[in-house]
């Protein structure tokens, strides 16, 4: 389910988040962007396969180890495994149909 929302996201730049099972966009997205969609439903489907609450734990930890190495939120966002497979995929609008399960662990890198 898309939900359109907030003047937070957009204050923060953020076009989209996922929480499983929503993925909220913001009042400036296009509902039409299929990539943006298809980055969000990545999300998904790697909230489902990890269960949901261990993913969100899973990505904090692996945001704090990018920060360290990067010392920048930006680079360490964009190294987190799950943004990675996210971003790398989100123009194959068939990935999802041909992704292999847990395929984010091909992203993770210490």
């Amino acid at each position: 389910m898309i939900i359109r929302t907030s003047k937070y996201l957009i204050q923060n730049g953020i076009r989209g988040l996922t929480l499983f099972p929503f993925i909220i966009v913001s009042e400036k997205a296009d509902l039409k962007d299929k990539i943006l969609i298809n980055h969000e439903k990545i999300h998904i489907q790697q909230q489902k396969e990890l269960l949901v609450l261990p993913f969100y734990i899973w990505y904090l930890i692996d945001f704090g180890i990018q920060f360290l190495k990067f010392k920048n939120k930006n680079k360490a966002y964009r190294n987190i495994c799950f943004e990675k497979e996210a971003y790398s995929n989100e123009r194959n609008l068939n990935y999802l149909k041909e992704r292999t399960f847990w395929n984010f662990l091909k992203h993770f890198v210490v």
